[in-house]
């Protein structure tokens, strides 16, 4: 039997929400990564996972990132995604 497809919505603390969907798949949580770079712009990376474990280790490659890319400062941050009607 085919699992239902639905919409999941995650709301970052900035107010920022982002809409997966429609998946069948089991996913808890996005993420994302808000980079400063030294020329002023920014680069986001995002993402979503199945556990919020799998989501903190996101976390873990960062600080080798930010140097490997320049950047100035960066912010990662973990939603709950909520199961929204389709």
């Amino acid at each position: 039997m085919a699992r239902k497809k639905r919409y999941l919505t995650a709301t970052m603390p900035d107010g920022y929400v982002k809409t997966i969907g429609p998946t069948a798949d089991n996913f808890t949580h996005y993420w994302r990564i808000v980079a400063q770079l030294a020329n002023g712009k920014t680069e986001v990376f995002w993402g979503h996972t199945r556990t919020l474990a799998e989501a903190r280790k996101k976390r873990l490659p960062l600080p080798e990132a930010a140097k490997m890319r320049g950047w100035v400062s960066y912010q990662f941050e973990i939603a709950e995604l909520v199961e929204q009607p389709a």
